[in-house]
C-alpha cells in the first residue's frame, strides 16, 4: 500500500475564505499519483471540505517576544508558519510534509517536488532575492520532515526575539537560511513553481496579450497583487500591476475543483 503524502496549509484571520483551502485540497489530490492526507491548521474551520484535517491554531508560548519583534520590523503575524514545524504537531503523521500558502494554483504534477532531494528542506529561489544575488527561498511551496526538522521551530522557540529579529520577520528567510547553515536545504527548480506576476504575466508583454501558463509549471504563486480572483476577471492595479481576463486560472482553480468537490465546497 502506497503511503498518503502529507500536505499541509496554514490558514490564520479571515483574509482568505475556506474556498481558497478547498481548492488548494482539490487541486493538490487531482495532481498527485498517491493518495493525500491534506491538514489545515486554523481558528476558522467553518466551511472547509470534510476530509480535511484540522489542526487547532496555537498561541506558541514565544507568541509574546515574537510579536514585538515583528512589530519592530513592520511584518505582523509574517512568522505564523513556524508552528507547523513543531515536533510531534501530528503525533501518527510519518515521513515528508509538502505545504503551501493558499495563494497558489496547482497546475501539474506535485510528486516530483514532494520526492526532491529527500531528507532536505525544498523551497523555491525567491524572484526578488535572486535578482539581488540573495540565496533566500520563497515560502509558497516548501517541502521538509517534522522527524530530521525540528530545529525550524525548535530554534525560533529558544531565542523568538533574536531569530526573528536576524530574520527581518521574513518566515522565508528563516527557513531557508537556518535549513541552508545545516547544509540540508535544496531549491526546486524554477520551472516548476512560478510566479504568475514575473512568469506568467509580466511588463511590458502584459498589455499586449493574456497571461500565459509556461510549460512545466507545477504551481503558479500569487505572491503580492493581483490574487486569484482578481486575476481570473481582469486587473488594474499600477501601470505595471495589471493583467487580461484569465481563462487557464479559472480552468485550474475553479472549474475543476467543482467538478472534483461540488459547488458546495469549490
Amino acid at each position: 500500500m502506497i503511503a498518503p503524502a502529507n500536505i499541509m496549509c496554514i490558514k490564520w484571520g479571515t483574509a482568505f475564505g475556506p474556498e481558497y483551502v478547498n481548492r488548494l485540497y482539490s487541486g493538490v489530490r487531482r495532481n498527485m499519483a498517491r493518495p493525500v492526507r491534506f491538514l489545515c491548521m486554523t481558528e476558522h474551520a467553518e466551511g472547509l471540505h470534510p476530509d480535511i484535517e484540522i489542526l487547532p491554531l496555537p498561541v506558541e508560548p514565544f507568541a509574546e517576544p515574537m510579536a514585538r519583534a515583528l512589530a519592530v520590523a513592520n511584518r505582523q503575524g509574517a512568522m505564523r508558519k513556524v508552528s507547523l514545524f513543531r515536533p510531534e504537531l501530528v503525533p501518527d503523521l510519518e515521513g515528508p510534509v509538502l505545504g503551501f500558502d493558499l495563494d497558489v494554483v496547482i497546475t501539474g504534477a506535485l510528486d516530483p517536488i514532494h520526492d526532491l532531494a529527500t531528507g532536505t528542506v525544498a523551497m523555491r529561489h525567491d524572484w526578488t532575492e535572486a535578482r539581488k544575488g540573495r540565496p533566500t527561498g520563497h515560502g509558497s511551496v516548501f517541502r521538509f520532515d517534522p522527524a530530521l526538522h525540528g530545529f525550524l521551530y525548535d530554534e525560533v522557540a529558544a531565542n523568538p526575539y533574536a531569530e526573528v529579529e536576524a530574520a527581518r520577520g521574513s518566515e522565508q528567510r528563516y527557513t531557508s537560511h537556518k535549513a541552508m547553515d545545516r547544509g540540508v536545504f535544496t531549491y526546486i527548480p524554477g520551472e516548476w513553481v512560478v510566479s504568475f506576476k514575473y512568469d506568467c504575466n509580466p511588463f511590458p508583454m502584459n498589455y499586449l496579450r493574456s497571461p500565459r501558463l509556461p510549460e512545466g509549471a507545477r504551481v503558479v504563486c500569487f505572491h503580492g497583487r493581483p490574487k486569484m480572483p482578481q486575476a481570473v476577471e481582469g486587473y488594474t492595479g499600477s501601470i505595471i500591476r495589471r493583467s487580461k481576463p484569465c481563462d487557464w486560472l479559472r480552468d485550474h482553480w475553479i472549474d475543476r475543483a467543482r467538478a472534483d468537490l461540488g459547488p458546495d465546497w469549490a
